[in-house]
């Protein structure tokens, strides 16, 4: 079970790193493609902004070449070892689940790169 207070937690929902009560983004349909990386500037529960500087998040480009390589890792042992295909069919496998899980990709690669610069705090609400 995803335990609050904990990194994962922030990381796998998409909540405020800091208070972990609100999610960062405007919308939580991340198949939109206006609204996949729209995010809001400031948790409305701690206050915590979310872009410190900017083009902060440029830096969660080099850990989703990371999580989109583990993406396509898993879609090659489950295409080529568990379903017995092809490596042809194999390669599709690897393309067609970089391209469908791509929004995921980029908000997991957004919450992973947050999350190496805030640690949970639960005495962050504001007064």
């Amino acid at each position: 079970m995803l335990k609050k207070g904990t990194k994962l937690y922030s990381i796998l929902t998409g909540t405020c790193p800091k208070c972990q009560l609100e999610s960062m983004y405007t919308s939580q349909n991340m198949y939109d493609p206006t609204k996949t990386l729209k995010m809001n500037e400031n948790c409305s529960h701690c206050g915590t902004k979310y872009k410190i500087e900017p083009s902060f998040f440029y830096g969660a480009m080099y850990v989703s070449y990371g999580v989109g390589i583990a993406f396509a890792a898993a879609a090659y042992v489950i295409s080529r070892f568990g379903l017995d295909s092809s490596l042809m069919v194999s390669f599709i496998a690897i393309v067609g689940t970089l391209v469908l899980f791509m929004p995921l990709i980029m908000r997991l690669s957004r919450n992973i790169w947050i999350n190496l610069f805030f640690k949970y705090d639960r005495n962050a609400v504001k007064k």
